[in-house]
């Protein structure tokens, strides 16, 4: 991320932190920025509030280190969808520390409205990240609707189903290891867990990329898919979410 211009740098100063290895995650700023969140002075404030959580999160993400949530962009397109598809079921994979769990979650509830059961089913891989998610989750007072799992999202798929925990998905949210994408999708084809008229969205499809999924699902007869263009950071790395809907 060398040689941003300078109005980029002077509203995401944490670009400039980016080293030739470029880490992005996993590297202690979890931590720190629940350290940030659980200081701050407006704490009584934020309790129960899922907009102004993500807000905190977008502010350390800018001003301290760069955080791979889905971000201010792209995620509003996706809350749009969920707002619009209105889904009682919906399963993340890649939960990271809770941002789209939060602002998901707060879109589902909005969109059911009062007295409807919801779940979103957060699926992170590691335990340490997952536990910042819960306690930033809970802090948004999205406990009752959020439940984060730990461990790979093919295990945690296969052990909710055999559970009975999860027999259908309204909305899929991919957002992990890109690699991933396909098998994992196919892992819940298998499971018969998605139904006609359920919405799988990708993110970073294009950056840092997800090819060999896109190609398959846009040669796939039972679905039809599409892209939606997204920023990694507003004005700056262009990338696509990918939209698909089972007939």
């Amino acid at each position: 991320m060398s040689g941003l211009p300078a109005d980029i740098l002077t509203k995401y100063p944490s670009l400039a932190k980016f080293d030739n290895t470029d880490v992005e995650s996993h590297d202690g700023r979890e931590a720190t920025l629940l350290k940030y969140i659980y200081s701050h002075p407006s704490l009584e404030q934020l309790r129960g509030s899922p907009a102004a959580i993500c807000a905190l999160m977008d502010e350390f993400a800018a001003k301290e280190d760069f955080l791979i949530n889905i971000g201010k962009d792209k995620g509003p397109k996706v809350e749009n969808l969920i707002k619009e598809e209105k889904p009682t079921v919906l399963v993340e994979l890649g939960g990271y520390v809770g941002y789209s769990a939060i602002s998901f979650g707060d879109a589902m509830r909005q969109a059911a409205g009062p007295g409807k059961e919801i779940r979103l089913w957060s699926l992170e891989f590691d335990p340490v990240i997952a536990a910042i998610a819960m306690s930033l989750i809970d802090l948004a007072g999205l406990s009752d609707i959020v439940k984060v799992v730990v461990g790979s999202a093919a295990d945690s798929l296969k052990r909710l189903q055999a559970e009975g925990k999860l027999t259908s998905i309204d909305f899929l949210f991919l957002d992990h290891d890109e690699e991933l994408y396909l098998p994992d999708f196919q892992v819940c084809e298998d499971l018969k867990l998605l139904h006609p008229g359920s919405l799988i969205v990708a993110d970073n499809v294009v950056r840092p990329g997800a090819p060999k999924y896109r190609e398959h699902m846009r040669q796939h007869a039972g679905v039809e898919s599409w892209g939606i263009e997204g920023l990694i950071v507003p004005g700056e790395f262009e990338d696509e979410i990918e939209v698909t809907r089972v007939k």
